[in-house]
């Protein structure tokens, strides 16, 4: 049930230029010829980012659960913008297919949260799953946080491959939540970012 990660995202070899959230930046998916736009996410795109975001946890025998752990949805401005973080959303053709986003967890110590990372099934293992996952690391550095940690559902082994391609690893840590409709366990993953507050 984590929010923070899929299971089946791959890593793509070629790393791209940071991407400046607050603009509409034009993404090539090569293999696909098709041109994405990674743009900042609102509230009205809440009912739409809720769907997507419920179709994945249904694949894995779970569902959205918003009087809890995904509750956050219900105001992204406030829960994202509002307290340092960043949302953004990827969109084809106008319509959003992934989502991906940042949240600190102690400005002070420079650390730093992802979540959200979630993308339409048709488009995993494709450029859109490495430009998400990307665009959360260059903001993370170019707003000079120290440290990112983050929690991945135990189940979800392909994800924390992906993860470990870039750098993370694993923490040690792992918790058990009864936040949603099922309890679940997720493992927490770490790194040290080059430069920092």
């Amino acid at each position: 049930m984590s929010s923070h990660c899929l299971d089946y995202f791959e890593v793509l070899p070629e790393s791209h230029s940071p991407v400046d959230p607050n603009t509409e930046a034009e993404i090539r998916i090569p293999y696909q010829l098709e041109v994405m736009k990674l743009r900042q996410a609102n509230n009205e795109d809440a009912d739409i980012i809720i769907s997507l975001i419920d179709e994945t946890y249904r694949k894995h025998g779970d569902k959205i659960w918003l009087e809890g752990y995904d509750s956050d949805l219900l105001d992204i401005e406030d829960n994202y913008f509002n307290n340092g973080g960043h949302f953004v959303v990827l969109e084809k053709d106008g319509t959003i297919i992934g989502t991906h986003a940042t949240q600190p967890i102690n400005l002070p110590e420079g650390l730093l949260t992802f979540r959200r990372l979630y993308l339409k099934p048709e488009y995993h293992g494709t450029e859109a799953s490495h430009t998400l996952f990307k665009w959360a690391m260059d903001w993370a550095i170019e707003t000079q946080f120290k440290r990112v940690e983050f929690w991945s559902d135990t189940r979800y082994n392909r994800a924390h491959n992906f993860f470990k391609k870039y750098g993370f690893a694993k923490t040690g840590a792992i918790q058990h939540l009864e936040d949603a409709p099922d309890p679940y366990s997720e493992y927490q993953f770490f790194l040290d970012l080059p430069s920092g507050k």
